[in-house]
């Protein structure tokens, strides 16, 4: 199996330089002993988590100016972080979770690049029951809803893990789930408010459809 490839590169946030090493492109893969697979990730979908999508820019630019004063923030799905990596960055009480085995290996190695305190880490499943990862005050999240069951999963994992007072942020590509995660959302007791994002001209990430970008927002 060849090896993994990778791509350094730097994010402008305003005045804060983000660097990140994430995957060379999406062909790059290495599950040499199986743990992956065994966790039902698939060989094609192995590399997304790796590199850092349009979806991702625009939360991370969100979280730049996001008021963190006295909350505590969770990313789920979190892939590359590249918002807890912001939000790590202005020293917010930052928790990133994934599925993906390899997250957490490329988590501390981009907090070392950015030479910047460990961001607290947890392999989380939203089929999950059973966790210890606490409430939070806010959850946010990217693209987090490509699978038909990821709308009743997320929904509920984000719900289990709510403060009483919670604000959730997701910011959508264009899935064709996230009118049935806003209506999961609504019956669990959330508002439920969504825009398109004002500006996408500091994307550096490529992508098409940007008409179908939304920032969707949940209060409980």
């Amino acid at each position: 199996m060849a090896a993994l490839r990778f791509r350094y590169q730097t994010i402008e946030f305003g005045d804060t330089d983000i660097h990140v090493r994430t995957l060379r492109d999406n062909q790059q893969y290495s599950d040499p002993d199986g743990i992956a697979s065994k966790l039902g990730v698939s060989s094609a979908n192995w590399p997304l988590f790796g590199i850092i999508w349009a979806s991702g820019e625009i939360l991370a630019q969100l979280m730049y100016s996001y008021d963190i004063e006295g909350k505590r923030i969770l990313e789920v799905g979190c892939g590359i972080a590249l918002a807890s990596l912001v939000l790590n960055s202005r020293l917010a009480d930052i928790t990133a979770t994934d599925y993906h085995p390899e997250v957490e290996r490329f988590l501390n190695e981009n907090t070392k690049l950015n030479q910047a305190n460990e961001i607290p880490f947890v392999r989380a499943d939203w089929n999950d029951k059973q966790s210890e990862l606490g409430k939070f005050d806010v959850i946010i999240g990217s693209d987090l809803l490509y699978e038909k069951e990821h709308a009743e999963l997320l929904s509920s994992f984000i719900d289990g893990h709510a403060n009483q007072h919670c604000s959730i942020i997701i910011i959508d590509p264009g899935r064709p789930y996230r009118g049935r995660f806003s209506k999961n959302m609504v019956n669990l007791g959330y508002s439920h408010h969504q825009s398109k994002p004002e500006n996408l001209d500091h994307i550096s990430t490529p992508f098409v459809g940007s008409n179908r970008f939304q920032i969707m927002r949940y209060q409980k």
